[in-house]
């Protein structure tokens, strides 16, 4: 039941379907169509009856705990949390300075997951077209993506790569390549580009995080995918080489439902740390 996947209390679908059935049966009342859902006028009048409750338990529960939540369950790549939250922190904490955390370091796929299970409130992630529905964004940087190669190797230039992925120079690719998973955006983007010039260069080594795709390819297991993240200091065994070719990945806040003031001034503190470090990347305005 997709209603079950919106309620953030662990209730299991046959328990809430338990509970349908036991409400009707005392009512005496059918209270909305199976298929295709729709509630009934009677399921209808008692939505709007009960509407107004739960739209402020939120509130409610604010103000008996004495003031605005000020814990934060948020989501987002590794490097994010450990080289751009801390400072984004020092900005929030000047307003709610009883903040608490609860860090998830994964990307795309699986934030959004969270986020729809409310088991997050906040994802800074890679953002493609518009969010699933249920779901709100506010883009925060454009970037671009990179090879990242031992500072030994032959490699140049981007073209010098592809050239020797499509055999140009005799090179057909023997090293392998780098990646995070197949299904996130800078793979799937990467993919695209090559078969528009009807290449393919399967990945060999697929890892959860950009840190891992340097470690492997400063150890000398092959070429490396990465994003061109700013302030980032790669391992000194390598460069990167950008890839002009590939269209920028734009990284952005997400999150579910109206934005408490405490997740406003996060994103609006995420909004202003992006315009700082990279302001020729940098993306939108805070929301009024």
């Amino acid at each position: 039941m997709e209603a079950v996947r919106n309620i953030p209390y662990g209730i299991q679908q046959p328990a809430v379907s338990g509970q349908i059935l036991q409400l009707e049966s005392d009512l005496g009342l059918k209270l909305f169509n199976r298929r295709p859902f729709e509630l009934t006028a009677a399921g209808q009048e008692l939505y709007e009856f009960v509407r107004p409750f739960f739209s402020n338990v939120e509130a409610v529960g604010e103000k008996l705990r004495g003031g605005v939540t000020q814990t934060v369950r948020m989501a987002a790549p590794s490097a994010i949390l450990r080289d751009h939250l801390p400072e984004v922190l020092q900005l929030v904490r000047k307003r709610f300075p009883r903040l608490k955390l609860i860090l998830r370091d994964a990307h795309q796929p699986l934030v959004e997951q969270w986020l729809e299970r409310h088991e997050i409130d906040f994802a800074v992630t890679v953002l493609e077209g518009r969010p699933p529905s249920g779901l709100d964004s506010a883009p925060l940087l454009a970037l671009g993506g990179y090879f990242i190669v031992l500072k030994t190797s032959r490699y140049q230039t981007a073209a010098q790569i592809l050239e020797a992925i499509a055999g140009g120079d005799g090179s057909l690719p023997t090293e392998p390549l780098i990646t995070l998973p197949a299904n996130e955006a800078l793979p799937r983007v990467f993919r695209e580009m090559l078969a528009k010039r009807e290449l393919e260069w399967p990945a060999s080594i697929e890892v959860s995080s950009l840190e891992l795709i340097e470690i492997y390819a400063a150890n000398g297991f092959g070429i490396g995918l990465g994003f061109d993240l700013p302030d980032r200091k790669l391992n000194p065994k390598l460069r990167s080489i950008p890839i002009p070719e590939l269209p920028p990945i734009r990284i952005g806040a997400l999150w579910r439902g109206k934005l408490t003031p405490l997740l406003q001034n996060l994103l609006e503190a995420f909004q202003t740390r992006a315009r700082t470090f990279a302001p020729a990347a940098a993306l939108g305005t805070p929301k009024p």
